[in-house]
């Protein structure tokens, strides 16, 4: 089976992992801020927090950023549960914004109208996670303009995008948002394992978020509430969470993060590739906006209905009998039954329905050979009908 991702582990990141493991730290050492650095100085940002899943940074931007019951969380349909179940633990509401037809991100068209009847109504969102699906950057500096005109906090979910590039700049620098989250799953570009971060230019959110991932506690002095008893003193002063990287993930992100501009380029030309191959078949490529280079995380293509026989449960179960892992990115988080429980229902959101009803991840990751690219190529033209 030719997996639709893979990681990519080579001898220097296991012995950046057995360096650890012989050192005197597994957790809370120096390899975690080394990371961090590291990261905030490639994509150009002031300040990073590594944790232990982007689902944990999503939750801890979400209440550094004061989201709480009473307030809207709105996103994308289509994306990772995460995007969305980030205000729901804060207590907010969650709505979803349609996608652009041409990117598959949250649509700024399509926000700035729901924007205008929200205002109207007096339900404005506080914070909008604008989702960069398949490692294509949203158009942040639309969102970022709607932003500042109602008042909304913006959180890029950069779960896909690290290595990619909007408007010439890495993703991450915080130029249009006010906190950006990477994942470190063993699918995406780069691998802790587990493992996720979040970004930020803001002083106060950064030491929030640095709080929130490690049990509300602190040693600083400047952040408690009354004087030391002694050297070993510490206080709890907010609720948090245990969030923290180990030693042995972070030590493996530095290691992948001198490939990461390697990985991102090998996934452009095999998605180049990808393009020219499928040109004749009754698919959609993913369009690139040229503001973007995408970190090119998945390779969606839509199947063309109308040109075809055979159903879209039909061409996903041909691939896999072939020995092709395909897969489809997402289900619409609308039409889950937990979101349906709030009054969401089919229909909704009818463009993020209607790429939910073609869209199939092909297989896609760095170590991918010309040769099993051609073998997916050819799986997909058989269960298509077009050999």
């Amino acid at each position: 089976m030719i997996p639709y991702g893979r990681q990519d582990i080579q001898p220097q990141d296991i012995e950046a992992v057995i360096d650890v493991l012989r050192s005197d730290f597994l957790t809370q050492g120096p390899a975690v801020p080394r990371f961090e650095t590291q990261v905030a100085e490639k994509v150009g940002a002031r300040h990073a927090l590594a944790v232990n899943s982007a689902t944990s940074a999503l939750h801890i931007a979400c209440l550094a950023l004061g989201l709480s019951e009473g307030d809207w969380l709105w996103t994308s349909p289509i994306t990772f549960v995460a995007s969305a179940n980030c205000g729901r633990y804060c207590g907010a509401q969650v709505d979803f914004v349609d996608i652009d037809p041409h990117t598959y991100n949250l649509c700024p068209k399509a926000l700035e109208a729901k924007l205008k009847h929200a205002e109207q109504e007096g339900r404005l969102p506080k914070v909008v996670v604008a989702v960069h699906l398949c490692g294509q950057p949203c158009d942040m500096q639309a969102i970022h303009a709607l932003a500042q005109r109602y008042g909304f906090k913006v959180i890029e979910d950069a779960s896909h995008a690290i290595g990619g590039k909007y408007q010439g700049e890495y993703i991450g620098n915080g130029r249009y948002s006010d906190i950006t989250v990477f994942s470190f799953h063993p699918v995406k570009i780069i691998t802790t394992a587990e493992g996720g971060m979040a970004l930020t230019n803001d002083g106060g959110l950064a030491e929030r978020m640095d709080l929130l991932r490690s049990h509300g506690v602190t040693r600083n002095p400047e952040l408690m509430t009354q004087e030391a008893d002694g050297p070993w003193y510490y206080q709890q002063v907010d609720l948090g969470f245990n969030y923290r990287m180990t030693e042995l993930q972070a030590a493996l992100g530095v290691s992948q993060l001198d490939r990461l501009d390697d990985y991102v380029a090998r996934r452009n030309a095999l998605a180049a590739r990808y393009d020219d191959l499928l040109a004749d078949l009754p698919v959609t490529t993913p369009w690139q906006h040229p503001d973007s280079y995408s970190g090119r995380h998945l390779y969606v293509i839509r199947l063309q209905h109308e040109r075809l026989s055979m159903s879209h449960r039909e061409v996903f179960e041909a691939l896999r009998e072939q020995g092709v892992g395909v897969n489809l990115h997402y289900i619409p988080v609308h039409t889950q039954p937990y979101y349906q429980t709030m009054g969401f229902q089919s229909g909704d959101f009818p463009e993020a329905e209607r790429y939910y009803a073609e869209a199939i991840s092909l297989p896609l990751f760095p170590t991918m050979t010309e040769g099993q690219q051609d073998e997916v190529v050819e799986a997909l033209k058989k269960a298509v009908g077009e050999v």
